[in-house]
Formats: structure tokens, C-alpha cells, sequence
């Protein structure tokens, strides 16, 4: 996501008016505009950013820090991300070895439990890594059967995302219509809660295939409901779904 992007979701989540965030950052109306459709050719200078980000109350440096990464070659851009967001997998992966964390969600009570350690402070972007696509309509095999990644081919960055495993992968099918469109850049977040009626990213005990469906629980069943009524709802036992991971943000082409 772009820092136009960010600065504007921030601006609707405080929700603040452009003439108010334009007045505490001292800027003009049009000027904020444009960095947030990005009209502009070059990123705001240090000193705007550093104004923005005490109006819209980012961390210090956080916008500077986007806006310094901005400015930099594509390719060395690209490369940086991928290595910050490869190294925070690493971590992660240690810190789950290192505190006797075994399992890949095997049980439902586990996958269902409440999440541990998951920041509600907004963040200002976090690289995560796109992984294969994911179906919306049969199962599909998911290319890294060891999760948490530690490579992938892709990587957007998305705001407010805290779940240090998290990951996106890109829609296939039609199952999920009208809702979510074949294209369409999922996020999911493994270290966050279930909840019946949440749409999943869902994977399978017996061959490790995958698929995209609204999960809920009927007499001790899980459900896999499509959004196309086209196609029919399946039931499963807890034991023949080993992840389910819940969707937290969509991304969608609009041109």
C-alpha cells in the first residue's frame, strides 16, 4: 500500500476532515490531497512528514521511514522488503522454538483459542509475504506445506497488520462471489482468532489442500460455506481440518 494510502486510512480512522489534518501539519488542503490520491511526483519532505505524523498520531519516524524507502530504486526497494519481511518469519519461527510451541493447529480448541501477543496499536505497514493462491471454490495444494514461509515470490505492504505470520495469498474461483472476485490479494492472520462466521483461509489434515470459504460450527461440525449459491455447503470433522486462519483485509483492483 502506498504512503498516500496509509496517510488517508489513518485520516478516516481518527475520523479527521483533510481541512482539519491540513491545519495541524501546516499544509494546504490541496497539498494533502495529493500526496494521498499520489499525484505527487516525489514523497513530502522530512519536515511535512514529521508534521503529519504528529497530527495523525503515527510513531515518530514511521512516515519517514516509509518515505526514505519510497525514494529509493525499485529493485534495492523490492530487495529490502523482501529481507525484512524473510527476517521477521525467521524470528518468529525462533521465538516459537524457543518457547516448545509444537503443532500445526492440529486441534479445533487450539485454532479456536483467543490470540496471544497481538499488538492493537496501528502500525503504518508490514510486509507480508504472498504465498501461491488459494481457491474459492475446490481445494487447492498450498506450495509451503511448513508454515510459517520463509520465502515467497511476492510481497505488499499492508497497514495495521500485527500478526507477525501473517501472510496473503490471491483469489481463484468464483465460490466466493460476490464478496471476494478472482484477483482479489487476501490477507490472513494464523495467530488470531476463529470465529464462527469468519471467512478462512482453511487447509485439509489428510492431503494438506487448501481452500477459501466462510467457516462456521453446526452440532460440533465445521462448515464450509461458499458465497456463490452455486455451489454447496460442506461439512467436515474438526479432524480433517488441520489450519484455519481467518481472513483480516481484501484487497481489490478497481481499474
Amino acid at each position: 500500500m502506498s504512503l498516500g494510502n496509509i496517510i488517508r486510512q489513518r485520516r478516516k480512522e481518527l475520523t479527521m476532515t483533510q481541512d482539519e489534518v491540513s491545519a495541524r501539519a501546516g499544509i494546504s488542503k490541496p497539498y494533502l490531497s495529493n500526496i494521498e490520491t499520489g499525484r505527487v511526483k516525489n514523497p513530502p519532505s522530512d519536515e511535512v512528514l514529521r508534521e503529519l505524523e504528529r497530527a495523525l498520531q503515527f510513531k515518530s519516524g514511521e512516515l519517514c521511514g516509509l518515505a526514505h524507502i519510497a525514494r529509493t530504486p525499485s529493485d534495492v526497494r523490492q530487495l529490502h522488503e523482501k529481507v525484512a519481511a524473510e527476517n521477521e518469519q525467521l524470528r518468529s519461527a525462533i521465538k516459537q522454538l524457543s518457547e516448545g510451541r509444537k503443532g500445526k493447529n492440529a486441534d479445533m480448541a487450539r485454532k479456536l483459542k483467543p490470540p496471544e501477543n497481538v499488538s492493537e496499536t496501528f502500525s503504518a505497514g508490514r510486509a507480508v509475504p504472498v504465498i501461491n493462491r488459494v481457491a474459492a471454490g475446490y481445494p487447492h495444494h498450498f506450495t509451503d506445506l511448513d508454515y510459517p514461509p520463509s520465502v515467497a515470490d511476492d510481497y505488499v505492504r499492508v497497514p495495521d497488520v500485527h500478526d507477525p505470520q501473517a501472510f496473503a495469498t490471491r483469489v481463484v474461483g468464483d465460490s466466493m462471489e460476490p464478496k471476494y472476485v478472482e484477483g482479489d490479494v487476501v490477507v490472513f492472520a494464523p495467530n488470531l482468532q476463529a470465529s464462527s462466521g469468519n471467512d478462512c483461509f482453511v487447509r485439509f489434515a489428510k492431503d494438506n489442500s487448501t481452500t477459501f470459504k466462510r467457516f462456521t460450527i453446526h452440532n460440533d461440525r465445521v462448515r464450509l460455506q461458499p458465497l456463490n449459491d452455486k455451489y454447496p455447503v460442506e461439512e467436515y470433522s474438526p479432524d480433517e481440518i488441520s489450519g484455519l486462519w481467518p481472513a483480516i483485509m481484501r484487497i481489490e483492483r478497481l481499474r
